[in-house]
């Protein structure tokens, strides 16, 4: 089995006020290592879906940009070993 480079499948809402999926996109692929982003949404929910080793960064960022919920981060690792993630 391949080791996983990003370890955590990292997804979350965020609810706010003039959110711009193409400015979270950029700033994301500028400041977070990781792969598989997903930024999509309107001016006001946007889905984030992200793999990372640092997920609280993530998160940290996100609530930065308005209130976040459905907030789930998976452990891929363990998922691909048969585990609960």
């Amino acid at each position: 089995m391949e080791p996983i480079e990003f370890r955590y499948d990292t997804q979350l809402l965020i609810e706010g006020e003039n959110l711009d999926e193409d400015e979270i996109s950029e700033y994301f692929t500028e400041h977070f290592k990781g792969d598989c982003l997903l930024a999509v949404g309107d001016e006001e929910l946007i889905k984030i879906h992200f793999h990372t080793n640092e997920p609280w960064q993530v998160l940290e960022y996100c609530a930065s940009l308005g209130e976040i919920y459905d907030i789930v981060v998976e452990d891929m690792g363990r998922q691909a070993r048969g585990l609960k993630g």
